[in-house]
């Protein structure tokens, strides 16, 4: 129970910070893609603060793996987040950083309770949004052949490839342009499954609440008129009651002689 506290307590103490060094990543990562033309010490710090917030994550997965109570269970119950942490030691790519942090960070917005379902949806959308067209402009800019040169394509392309509209004006032509589609597509479908749950739920639980308030005054009334009838039985047998009392007993007859 103690060391379950402990986990808890450095849960809730990293939460803010990590959620902070994850707008960092943003930034580290943003810059080099629409300045390339920035001095060669900008892209180096871009590159150094991108590490340092992956490696920020790694760690705070192991103190919680340390803090768990039970190791293999949180190995079990935290697939992705290991997932995550080892993915960038296979191969040191940008966007392999940018997906293992993405994973790392959704998975910690999940878990802060100031964060409704509705802002983690909207925040999902804008962040796969936002990196899906710097990811793919950065692979796609110096493809030969390829027709997303600008970052307005790139944005063009994330917002109709997420909605699974595709109008295909823009494409990707590299195989890594591909399967950021392929993940933008398969994210936009879930997405819009979980914004199309949450407003049936709504429903659901509006006409819940309306039936519950109908069956709530069908009782009172049932229940009033229960009593409505309890009283004027009371009040039938008091008259009775009183009648028979007030009326006097007739005298005996004397006999006739």
């Amino acid at each position: 129970m103690k060391q379950r506290t402990a986990q808890i307590r450095w849960e809730q103490r990293m939460q803010t910070p990590l959620l902070a060094l994850a707008l960092v990543f943003a930034v580290a990562y943003a810059v080099p893609i629409m300045a390339p033309g920035a001095p060669r010490w900008a892209h180096m710090a871009c590159l150094v603060a991108e590490w340092v917030v992956w490696g920020t994550f790694a760690l705070d997965y192991v103190v919680r793996l340390v803090l768990a109570p039970g190791k293999w269970l949180f190995v079990r119950s935290h697939p992705l987040d290991l997932v995550a942490v080892l993915l960038p030691l296979v191969q040191p790519l940008r966007l392999l950083r940018l997906v293992s942090t993405l994973l790392l960070v959704g998975r910690r917005a999940r878990m802060a309770p100031q964060i409704t379902l509705t802002t983690y949806v909207g925040g999902a959308v804008v962040g796969l949004m936002m990196f899906g067209s710097l990811a793919v402009l950065h692979v796609e800019r110096d493809a030969p052949g390829g027709n997303i040169k600008t970052l307005g394509d790139a944005v063009w392309w994330s917002f109709t490839t997420m909605t699974t509209v595709g109008y295909g004006d823009h494409a990707p032509t590299t195989g890594l342009g591909r399967l950021l589609a392929v993940g933008l597509m398969i994210s936009g479908i879930a997405l819009l499954g979980v914004v199309t749950a949450n407003i049936a739920a709504w429903f659901i639980s509006r006409f819940e609440r309306d039936d519950a308030e109908e069956r709530r005054q069908t009782a009172l009334l049932e229940a009033l008129t229960h009593e409505v009838r309890e009283l004027r039985a009371e009040v039938a047998r008091l008259s009775g009651t009183e009648g028979t009392a007030s009326v006097p007993e007739p005298a005996p007859s004397s006999p006739r002689s």
